[in-house]
């Protein structure tokens, strides 16, 4: 039987530590969507933007969008708006912030990733997890699933947590991995995969435990 939920879960995660698995089975227990590369294609759908556009800029960036919002490069309209000259990089982030929050608003889910738990944040229904491991377990994943050189996994783990937390620390007021930021961190290393998943059900089931008392 599928434990039932109301909380929206966002997991952070860093490359090879499997939090793309465990959000995806902590959807199939839960019964609820699960979304991380189909986001790309939703916003795709509902902006009008070419998909390979989203995958091409999917969690990178290439400057300051806060910035030049508060510098007033890219003005708000009357009606709402953001001027129609803004960089191509920051239209997909806010296509993807737009998709984010109807989701949220559509209800229980898991999304991975893209700033999801800033663009959430204040909703008391989100719960928002970080999901870390040690560097052998790390590469021993992506070796298992990547064609790389195994002499480059460790600088290709580097390099993608990088352009994650680059992506999440411009697009957002937050630090990414800075565990204040997250309900809860979890070493997939310590706990596995299905430990992991079995973890953040007991939370999520403390959680709403405890609001309904």
């Amino acid at each position: 039987m599928k434990q039932q939920t109301r909380s929206i879960i966002t997991i952070s995660r860093e490359f090879g530590s499997g939090g793309r698995e465990i959000g995806h089975r902590l959807s199939e227990d839960l019964g609820i969507p699960f979304y991380d590369k189909e986001l790309l294609e939703l916003a795709s759908k509902e902006s009008g933007i070419c998909q390979e556009l989203f995958v091409k800029h999917d969690e990178s960036y290439t400057n300051s969008f806060l910035m030049n919002l508060v510098m007033g490069n890219y003005p708000i309209s009357q009606d709402g708006r953001i001027n129609p000259e803004m960089p191509l990089n920051h239209k997909i982030f806010l296509a993807q912030f737009d998709t984010i929050k109807s989701l949220a608003e559509k209800g229980p889910c898991v999304i991975v990733g893209r700033c999801a738990d800033y663009v959430l944040r204040g909703n008391k229904d989100v719960l928002n997890f970080f999901i870390t491991g040690n560097l052998y377990d790390k590469r021993q994943r992506i070796a298992a699933r990547y064609d790389i050189e195994k002499n480059k996994i460790e600088d290709f783990i580097k390099k993608t947590d990088k352009r994650r937390a680059n992506y999440y620390n411009y697009y957002s007021d937050m630090r990414w991995g800075d565990a204040k930021n997250y309900d809860l961190c979890i070493n997939s290393s310590k706990t596995g995969i299905e430990g992991a998943v079995e973890l953040i059900k007991y939370y999520i089931s403390v959680k709403e435990n405890n609001e309904n008392e």
